[in-house]
């Protein structure tokens, strides 16, 4: 659907109960679930509530002072990923199993902590590995950890930040022709492979699959919908990128990178009060713009990504 994205206007449509049960009647239809009419009359209300508390928090972390701006992003971002959920499971939630944050985080940092080494761990159970399964079809995950200078190097609007302050590129920006994506040659080097040998890599992280050109770098998407893919758009500069670091995340969601970043900063700004107080007063390392750079690109992006998939 090519409808252009204009921040929470965007989501106008589904303050109607109306419009709410024909789009979950459509969506269940497409998924052959059973009694799609009964189901998305019964589920249009929670939808759309989920969505306007969504939309609530977002409204109130743009006006808090930065200290709690983490919390009210996050439960923002987890109302608006349960709307989600919704539009696949009717049934959500079945059990408090679900409920849970499905990640977890030492929660006594130790002297000199940064939060750029800082890491969460998968848990079996909880919201987490519920979307990660539901919404991405992304197996197992649990007892793996992630440090957050990573999950920050995958979110293509901090390029700069890493170029400024640690001189180094996160990404590399893709031309676009006529719905074709050009990959700059440089990223051979960067990556030491060959040509065959990285388009293999690529078309490997894409989950609809992709379509190459005989020559050079330049490729198709097999579908308008990315589904699980390294590809991110910069939403502030308008274009598309690949992640430098070929890593276990290089096709990681980026939905899910902002729930991992989120859920940590908010159980920091919760439970680690001293921490989180002299980082906000003191500034005292490159924590604390690069926090303050992702909050500011969370608010906008968090939204921008649930409808993208909503849409999808």
């Amino acid at each position: 659907m090519d409808i252009e994205y204009k921040d929470w206007k965007s989501y106008a449509c589904f303050f109607s109960a109306e419009y709410c049960q024909r789009f979950l009647k459509n969506c269940y239809q497409k998924r052959n679930i059973e009694n799609p009419e009964q189901k998305s009359y019964e589920n249009c209300y929670a939808f759309l509530y989920y969505l306007e508390h969504g939309q609530v928090y977002y409204q109130q972390a743009a006006s808090s002072p930065l200290i709690i701006k983490p919390i009210m992003l996050f439960y923002g971002l987890v109302h608006l990923i349960k709307a989600c959920i919704l539009t696949i499971d009717p049934a959500y939630p079945e059990t408090t199993a679900v409920l849970a944050h499905g990640v977890s985080t030492r929660k006594r940092k130790k002297q000199n902590y940064h939060f750029f080494q800082d890491e969460v761990k998968f848990q079996k159970n909880g919201l987490f590995p519920f979307i990660s399964e539901k919404l991405f079809h992304m197996k197992q995950l649990e007892g793996e950890k992630v440090i957050m200078e990573e999950l920050l190097q995958l979110i293509p609007e901090l390029d700069d930040l890493f170029f400024l302050l640690e001189g180094k590129r996160t990404f590399i920006k893709l031309q676009t022709d006529n719905k074709q994506f050009v990959v700059p040659d440089t990223i051979l080097d960067h990556f030491h492979m060959t040509e065959n040998r990285f388009k293999e890599f690529l078309a490997s992280k894409f989950e609809k699959g992709v379509e190459f050109s005989e020559e050079g770098l330049s490729f198709m998407l097999n579908t308008t919908s990315f589904g699980k893919s390294p590809l991110r758009f910069q939403l502030e500069a308008n274009y598309y990128a690949l992640p430098l670091n070929k890593g276990n995340y290089f096709n990681f969601p980026e939905l899910l990178i902002h729930y991992l970043l989120l859920y940590n900063l908010s159980m920091i700004a919760r439970y680690e009060t001293e921490w989180w107080s002299e980082l906000t007063k003191m500034m005292p390392n490159q924590d604390y713009p690069f926090i303050c750079s992702f909050l500011d690109v969370t608010m906008q992006k968090g939204p921008y990504l649930v409808y993208q998939y909503l849409m999808g």
